[in-house]
């Protein structure tokens, strides 16, 4: 529980930073409450770059604060633990991607989740997220779209726009894959009719039993605006708190996985550590070298363009 004085520290310790605090929805609740904006990764994004302050706190994983850094270089970004990395973001060999330049030339672009390292945005022509893959592939002018790292939302963006060749790259979630569906469909059985809202980071089998399939935030909004009183969710429980916080007073109750589909990452962002960085400075979070820096950004401003249209 959050206390009075934990609370006046942090207020206090933003001022004198000139902070602003972000969070994402699968960080644990009581980071959540200690944060100034909760979103998805794309939201976040798009706010960092915007905000008119000279400290961003990340209160999320790694390639999120890079992310934010890449966009708003002039400020400080400081992370609560600089530990806290991505499995996904890793799963991209270059290789991979020279192959399917060559092959396809010009008719090919490479579209990178921005679940991903710098480095691998750099590789790519533009980021996408959960939010907007599907939008930002169908406006690529390229028939042939090299999708990584996540196979997962890659062929759920293929499913959605069979116009396109999209071409999987063998990474995904870790924690999302293995939502089972066999506990899925337990869970069908204990509460028939509840609608079942599913991230597309997870895999074809859990899919398949998605009455709705969207971002963090997409499954928030199916689940406020719903009409049902049960829902079956199917992504990081760290979401929960935001459910019932925008669905409080309705009656609504929202049902997980047996297994706990909790990410080891986002829980290692504590409010303690989250009051030490603000209070020390530390988990300072750089940029990557120039070549690097200038391709990721490029992608990641590519995202914003296209998906403001």
């Amino acid at each position: 529980m959050l206390t009075d004085e934990l609370r006046a520290e942090v207020a206090s310790l933003k001022e004198r930073r000139d902070a602003v605090i972000l969070a994402h929805y699968y960080v644990p609740p009581e980071v959540q409450e200690l944060a100034d904006h909760v979103g998805d990764s794309f939201a976040l994004a798009k706010l960092a770059a915007t905000l008119p302050c000279g400290t961003l706190v990340f209160a999320g994983v790694s390639f999120m604060a890079e992310s934010a850094k890449l966009l708003s270089p002039d400020k400080t970004v400081l992370m609560p633990d600089p530990a806290a990395d991505c499995p996904m973001a890793h799963m991209v060999r270059r290789e991979t991607v020279d192959a399917a330049r060559e092959r396809y030339g010009d008719d090919l672009a490479v579209a990178c989740y921005v679940n991903s390292t710098a480095e691998v945005k750099s590789w790519s022509d533009v980021c996408v997220t959960s939010s907007n893959a599907v939008s930002i592939v169908r406006a690529l002018p390229q028939r042939n779209v090299l999708f990584v790292p996540d196979r997962h939302l890659g062929s759920y963006v293929a499913d959605q726009v069979g116009e396109k060749n999209v071409i999987l790259n063998d990474g995904c979630c870790p924690i999302h894959r293995d939502i089972a569906a066999s506990e899925v469909r337990a869970l069908k059985a204990e509460f028939p009719g509840a609608p079942v809202l599913a991230h597309p980071e997870c895999g074809p089998e859990a899919m398949a039993l998605a009455d709705f399939a969207g971002s963090t935030s997409q499954i928030i909004e199916a689940a406020v605006a719903g009409s049902a009183r049960d829902y079956i969710i199917l992504t990081v429980d760290g979401v929960r708190g935001e459910l019932e916080r925008r669905t409080a007073g309705t009656g609504k109750r929202f049902h997980f996985p047996a297994t706990r589909p909790a990410c080891p990452d986002m829980d290692r962002i504590t409010a303690e550590r989250l009051v030490a960085c603000l209070r020390d400075g530390s988990g300072e979070v750089g940029l990557p070298p120039s070549e690097v820096a200038d391709g990721a950004r490029a992608a990641l401003t590519r995202m914003l363009e296209l998906g403001a249209r």
